[in-house]
This record gives structure tokens, C-alpha cells and sequence, in this order.
């Protein structure tokens, strides 16, 4: 598909557009400059005519701001990655020198440009347009994207000469969620895997906000890696644009197949990281427990085993998580958590067949019946797989009020040591027959 960049200096709705032309609020806008950081991607339609969008940083072009310095950089490769570029200025602060010198890097890279004036909204207000015909980069393009004015004319632009291209019928990739705490490495990890400085990288933490899609092509297919913002405690979130950055890496785990949960090994398993699981799980979503940073551990021969040990302790009700030991600096088994993430695909998706069920499960009943506080007696009857991804069995039984959850635990268990179902929450239904 094609691809369209918006690119322009800090603060003149770049964002604001990207929401209104992709229809709903998937950058984060705000009104301090420099909100959107890394390259931001979504894919679009107009007129049966699909492209992919792609919003990027507010453009210093003279700065020595470590994180300025990173957002330039990222626009700079969204700007050589574009079919199209839509420069966006500020109609009402009018040209300044930010701007052409943003133009001129545009002059330079010999792309198709649109200049967009945002924020006039009138047709009253349209003649500061025409200050900017002197960045000479063609007729100046007034709208609104708050109010989404003139936004569809500037689309008919945008598509002119696109092929129309028919709607996919959904993403047969396996799509992996990069989370875990601010700093442990994310975007570092994504970009070892791709090779290339896909995601801004700083020691500053919560560099990344918003969530961003890459392709990873590797043996075996395609894989849709997603490197999220980092969760923190939500006391500690002060600032809007990090509970929104929250909110899109919990829409991003909703989205994914398998979530890579990345640790710090130098700090252990801690509560944040307990919670971040937790909602990984609660979300129905399957787990891979990723050691970064393995490689500042001093070792011995029982290293690894020990920590393992010590972090299945930890993880208690989630022991079921796999866990594999990484360095995304020395790029140390990076590919290994790819493959054991496309393993715990795997097993989510697994069927077991009912009367392999009944045989197992039926037995292990009889040894341990359930018991309830009322004295009734309760009879499990019949049992079976109702679905899978994630797998879903259903207990029918004459009492299904009366289970209580330490025997649901028993048979989540039990399932468990004759199915495996490694990294997979498992979910029980007691039905009434």
C-alpha cells in the first residue's frame, strides 16, 4: 500500500489529522508540543482506496535536545519511507522559520508534497493560506482537522492516481505485544529483531508512547510485533499522555496473539511486573516471560536454572509462563523468544478431543472428588472443550453453583499436567446437566 507521512514542527495538529483521517483517537493529542514521538502507523481507506498513515514528531530541524534530536531522526526516515508527504503548518501563527527550514529538507528529498495549512475555520479565514506559497512547495492546502474541515478535499488529493485495492479479510500474521515495565528494553528488543533503528531509543524512560506496529520477516512467515509503551503503577501516572499511553498498550495486548512480558534482570520480578502479567491474562491472552538484559548477570553453570527457579516462586498462579533469557544489546537469543512465542501460539490453539478428556480428567475426579459446604452431593458428569484461543472447557454437573474456586484450581491443574497448554490461561465453565 501506498504510504502517506505527515511531518511539520511541533504543536500544528499533525496528530489532530492523523486521528481524523483514520477516524478515531489513535495518536495521542495533547496540547504540549512534542507529544508524539516515534512513527506512528495506520492503516487507511478513501474512496475504496487504502494507504497506510503514518504520524511522526514534531519537526526541530536545529536542535541538540537529546529527545528533538531522536523525533528528527524518526521524521527524517518517515520521510524517505513515503509515497507522500503532508507538510502541516499553523494557518494562524503564519510562516516561520521552522518551516522553511522543514521545507527545504522536503525540497531536498525529491518527495510528492502536499502543504497543508491546518487550523483555519472559515472559509472567511482562508488568506493566510497564501503567506505560505512562499515555502515553494505548491498551493497551499487551508482545513481544520479539529473541525474536519475541507479534510475529504484533501483526501481526494491525497488518493489521486492510488490504485483502489479490495479489503483484506483480516491478518493471518501472528501478532506479538512487546510489555513490561518503562526502560526494560522494549523498543531496544524490536529493534535487534528488525535490524534497524526502527523505535527511538534513549535512557530516558517511557520514551516510547504510542504503540507501534512493525513487520518482522524471519524463517517461517511474518510477524506482527507491536513495541508498546511502558506500564507503570497508575499512581505514578502524572501526566495525560502517559495514561493514554496506557491505555493504547492495553488495547495493544487486547489486539495481540502472544504477549512478551520483558523483565529486567537485573531487578527481578517485581510487583509491576506482576501486574503487567496480570493483565496480559485477565485479558485472555497467551504469555512469554522474556529476561532482558542477561547478559549484566555474572553466571555460572547454575545461573540460569536458580533464577528460573526463583522466578517460577515469584510467579505463583502464573508458574504456567515460559520463561527464556535474553540480551537485546548482544542480541543473545532474540529470535529464540520468537520462536517460543509462535510455540505458545501453538498451544492456545490446540483442540483436545473430548473422550481423551473424559478418560484423563474423569479419573482424576474420582480420586478428588468436589466437595460442597452444603453437604449436597455433586456429580461431574460430562466434560469438553468448547473452544480454543483461549481454551475454554466446560464441567456440566448437577450443582455447578456450588464449586467452589480452590477445586476449579485443582482441575485448572490437572489439565494443565496432561495438556500442557504452556503460557495459555485455561478457562472453566461448570454448566448445569
Amino acid at each position: 500500500m501506498p504510504l502517506v507521512a505527515i511531518v511539520g514542527r511541533p504543536n500544528v495538529g499533525k496528530s489532530t489529522l492523523f486521528n481524523r483521517i483514520v477516524g478515531r483517537r489513535d495518536a495521542i493529542v495533547d496540547d504540549a508540543p512534542g507529544v508524539t514521538r516515534d512513527r506512528h502507523y495506520a492503516q487507511t481507506d478513501w474512496g475504496g482506496k487504502h494507504f497506510t498513515l503514518v504520524d511522526t514528531g514534531g519537526f526541530v530541524p536545529a536542535s541538540d535536545d537529546l529527545m528533538e534530536t531522536a523525533i528528527r531522526e524518526q521524521a527524517q526516515v518517515a520521510i524517505e519511507e513515503a509515497d507522500l508527504v503532508l507538510f502541516v503548518v499553523d494557518g494562524r501563527d503564519g510562516r516561520v522559520p521552522q518551516d522553511e527550514e522543514i521545507a527545504l529538507i522536503l525540497r531536498r528529498a525529491d518527495k510528492k508534497v502536499l502543504l497543508v495549512v491546518n487550523k483555519l475555520d472559515g472559509d472567511t479565514v482562508d488568506a493566510p493560506a497564501a503567506d505560505f506559497f512562499a515555502l515553494g512547495l505548491g498551493d497551499p492546502i487551508p482545513v481544520s482537522a479539529l473541525a474536519g474541515r475541507r479534510v475529504g478535499d484533501l483526501l481526494d488529493l491525497v488518493t489521486a492516481g492510488m490504485p483502489g485495492e479490495e479489503e483484506s479479510e483480516g491478518d493471518p500474521r501472528l501478532k506479538i505485544a512487546v510489555i513490561g515495565k518503562p526502560n526494560v528494553g522494549k523498543s531496544s528488543f524490536v529493534n535487534a529483531l528488525l535490524q534497524q533503528d526502527r523505535h527511538i531509543v534513549t535512557p530516558i524512560p517511557g520514551t516510547t508512547r504510542d504503540p507501534i506496529d512493525a513487520i518482522l520477516r524471519i524463517q517461517g512467515g511474518e510477524v506482527l510485533l507491536v513495541d508498546t509503551a511502558g506500564l507503570r503503577r497508575k499512581s505514578k501516572i502524572r501526566e495525560s499522555v502517559e495514561f493514554f499511553s496506557t491505555v493504547r498498550t492495553l488495547k495493544s495486548i487486547d489486539r495481540c496473539d502472544v504477549a512478551v512480558v520483558l523483565l529486567d534482570a537485573t531487578q527481578g520480578l517485581e510487583h509491576q511486573d506482576l501486574r503487567i502479567i496480570e493483565s496480559a491474562v485477565e485479558r485472555r491472552r497467551a504469555v512469554v516471560i522474556a529476561v532482558n538484559k542477561w547478559d549484566l548477570i555474572e553466571k555460572d553453570s547454575t545461573t540460569a536454572r536458580s533464577y528460573e527457579k526463583s522466578l517460577i516462586e515469584k510467579l505463583r498462579i502464573y508458574s504456567f509462563i515460559p520463561v527464556i533469557f535474553m540480551s537485546a544489546l548482544n542480541r543473545q537469543r532474540i529470535y529464540k523468544v520468537v520462536d517460543l512465542a509462535r510455540t505458545v501460539d501453538a498451544e492456545q490453539n490446540k483442540r483436545i478431543a473430548t473422550n481423551e478428556v473424559n478418560e484423563l480428567l474423569g479419573k482424576d475426579i474420582a480420586v478428588f472428588p468436589p466437595r460442597s459446604s452444603s453437604g449436597k452431593e455433586i456429580k461431574i458428569k460430562f466434560i469438553t472443550q468448547v473452544r480454543a484461543k483461549p481454551p475454554v472447557f466446560a464441567f456440566f454437573c448437577n450443582e455447578p453453583k456450588l464449586i467452589e474456586d480452590g477445586y476449579r484450581r485443582y482441575l485448572e491443574n490437572r489439565i494443565r499436567e496432561h495438556f500442557t497448554f504452556s503460557g495459555v490461561p485455561v478457562l472453566i465453565t461448570f454448566k448445569q446437566k
